[in-house]
């Protein structure tokens, strides 16, 4: 029983001394380019004994140089890495528990990269609220209730510009406010003036044909060209009477009732098409999010090969200080001072040890990848073979986590654009050839089929199933539509142009 004691108290013991490097290190190997670099301005704030070196000092070539002498030949790896792999694999369940791994980053005063992204987000630009709101501000509203009602349902109205929640539930919920009686007639009111009064026409509209409707009517009423108002009219009526219709491309039969030419059809359809479904979208700034390449791949025409380099030109470069590094060769400082200096550069070291970590794991997933997929490279997706994450780890001698974190959210740079790390690694079927063949490459298939098809005589899903099966790659029906739907393409009778 003593025994047992022991052994359970040196493995907690050891545990809690590896935990804060193992997790730095898994932290680090995961965060892309831009992740790392706002990592790395982190460091460098809290830890004294952490310099950052600027892309295209003296000091960068300098580093860059050092670094150049110091890296491990293709395929191999450090002393030091091939020790933490012996780690790793040790106690590759705490290294795998992000929940353990959070923890013990608290409990350690380690930072959170997951909290660190979220605090480092660009805050978004004024929201549709916002914009309406002030909108309303400006419009000529004299009677106090209907503009204290019509404040609080812009509170309501989605990004889409739509007003879907009911106004009973706005009186319920506003019953406690004053300036309104809160009333349905007011409520009602007060929304059929935000929908004359505020802009892109179609805000404040209860459903998309609504909207619809609203964006029309306003355009017959503007419109001075008589055939062009008939259209207007036309397209209208459709949207009155025939809505359910033209969602399902049901043309012939709205056709048929409503005894057109199709010339006058085709008209009023193109007046639909002028229309927007999501009048607010305008009015909400886009999320645009910048990808830089963490790998640069290159065709050499030379030797033939696919080769990889780390995009990091751009990114700066980390090392301890050397006045903290002279510093702890002095004689002459206190212990507490000692203590201090040691700390920071044994910090500083730990980081920078990591981040060489992260990029020589990034590589070496990234040569397997060349290697294994070179047809993708020379043919494109449809030529794209499975290969598990489990494979690969085994190929290098590392945990699947490992190369779960060294893929997730990079990018690389390749002749055939920018592509996702992660694209690469998937699972697969054999075509009656034999050739491996990944499931992504089968969805590439997909893909093709339906934008070569006809489209007054689109391809059915079990016709699409059969123009596979003829190069080799038999699927059922249904692995079609789950393709289909994945890749955002409609059904056939949706895709038929009448």
């Amino acid at each position: 029983m003593a025994g047992m004691r022991f052994e359970t108290s040196q493995g907690m013991k050891l545990g809690q001394t590896l935990s804060p490097k193992l997790i730095q290190s898994a932290e680090i190997l995961q965060l892309n380019t831009m992740e790392l670099q706002e990592r790395l301005e982190q460091e460098v704030e809290k830890n004294v004994a952490l310099e950052l070196v600027l892309p295209g000092s003296s000091d960068d070539g300098d580093l860059r140089r050092e670094r150049s002498r110091e890296e491990a030949p293709q395929g191999g790896g450090s002393e030091e890495f091939e020790r933490l792999r012996r780690l790793e694999r040790q106690y590759g369940d705490q290294w795998n528990s992000d929940s353990d791994g959070r923890r013990a980053a608290r409990d350690s005063g380690e930072r959170d990269a997951k909290m660190d992204a979220m605090a480092n987000a660009p805050s978004r630009g004024r929201g549709i609220v916002e914009e309406l709101t002030e909108q309303w501000s400006f419009a000529e509203v004299h009677d106090p209730s209907i503009r204290t009602a019509g404040a609080r349902i812009i509170e309501y109205i989605d990004d889409d510009g739509l007003m879907k929640t009911d106004l009973e539930t706005v009186r319920e919920q506003s019953a406690h406010l004053e300036g309104c009686d809160w009333s349905l007639t007011t409520l009602e009111a007060a929304l059929l003036r935000i929908q004359a009064e505020l802009e892109p026409k179609g805000v404040g509209a209860r459903s998309v044909r609504e909207a619809l409707l609203i964006e029309a009517r306003v355009k017959l009423d503007e419109v001075m060209d008589l055939d062009l108002a008939e259209s207007w009219g036309d397209a209208i009526e459709i949207l009155e009477s025939f809505y359910d219709d033209i969602l399902a491309n049901r043309i012939p039969k709205i056709r048929e009732r409503m005894g057109w030419s199709p010339e006058r059809f085709d008209r009023a359809r193109a007046c639909l098409k002028r229309l927007d479904p999501n009048p607010g979208r305008e009015l909400v700034p886009p999320e645009s999010t910048a990808i830089i390449p963490d790998v640069i791949v290159e065709y050499d025409p030379e030797s033939g090969d696919y080769t990889a380099r780390l995009a990091d030109e751009l990114m700066p470069r980390v090392r301890v200080s050397p006045d903290y590094e002279a510093m702890m060769k002095e004689i002459d400082l206190d212990a507490k001072a000692r203590n201090f200096v040691a700390e920071s550069v044994r910090a500083a070291r730990s980081i920078i040890e990591a981040i060489e970590q992260r990029n020589t794991t990034l590589m070496r997933v990234v040569r397997v990848v060349l290697a294994r997929q070179r047809e993708w490279f020379e043919q494109g997706p449809q030529h794209l073979k499975p290969m598990p994450m489990v494979d690969v780890a085994e190929m290098l001698g590392i945990h699947v986590a490992t190369v779960s974190r060294a893929v997730s959210e990079k990018w690389l740079q390749t002749p055939r654009g920018l592509v996702a790390l992660r694209t690469f690694f998937s699972l697969g079927t054999e075509n009656a050839d034999g050739e491996e063949m990944s499931w992504n490459a089968v969805k590439a298939m997909v893909q093709e089929a339906v934008d070569s098809e006809s489209k007054v005589k689109p391809l059915s899903d079990r016709e699409i199933a059969e123009v596979l099966e003829k190069r080799g790659v038999t699927i059922a029906r249904r692995t079609v539509v789950k393709y289909r739907e994945q890749l955002g393409i409609l059904s056939a009778p949706m895709r038929k142009q009448h």
